[in-house]
């Protein structure tokens, strides 16, 4: 992992790269960052090593970015966070936000903290004029997070996710 971003407080983002599999296969079989037992999710952690490189291809190779959630005391990996399905050029500029983290770590601000900093990347230097995120409504933690991050709810989609954005305008005021 090669460093990116420095947060204010407690923690530190680096890109994920394609040979960090057995650091994102580590943090998935220790953590439970999906909340299963918070909210009914279809996502498991990972089983092997296979598993976690399919994830990182994924996030490689597609339109966008991918950090891995430092802990600056832990010195740990605790989650991820990034942009994927980013479309460039036409009437605007968008792509899509996800995040992660580690059970151990939920309640405590942490995310907030390194989805500000995210959230400016993605204005600032990849020239997004729309981000958008989608959400389980029995994740109310992240709804909770999106909103707190001036997120709109625009509405429920069809297969039950809930669709939030943020415009560039709505983030600069």
């Amino acid at each position: 992992m090669s460093l990116i971003i420095e947060t204010e407080a407690e923690m530190n983002l680096s890109r994920i790269l394609q040979n960090d599999y057995n650091i994102v296969s580590a943090f998935s079989a220790r953590s439970n960052m999906y909340g299963k037992d918070n909210y009914d999710s279809d996502i498991s952690p990972c089983k092997e090593i296979s598993e976690a490189e399919e994830i990182i291809r994924f996030h490689v190779e597609d339109t966008g970015c991918r950090w891995g959630i430092i802990s600056k005391s832990e010195e740990q990996f605790v989650g991820t966070c990034g942009f994927h399905c980013w479309v460039q050029g036409g009437e605007q500029s968008k792509a899509e936000i996800g995040f992660d983290l580690g059970k151990e770590h939920w309640g405590k601000g942490l995310m907030q903290e390194v989805l500000r900093p995210v959230i400016a990347f993605g204005f600032n230097h990849m020239g997004l004029d729309l981000i958008e995120a989608t959400v389980d409504p029995e994740n109310v933690r992240s709804i909770k997070l999106l909103e707190r991050l001036a997120f709109q709810r625009e509405h429920e989609l069809r297969d039950q996710l809930i669709y939030y954005y943020l415009r560039r305008e709505s983030w600069e005021t």
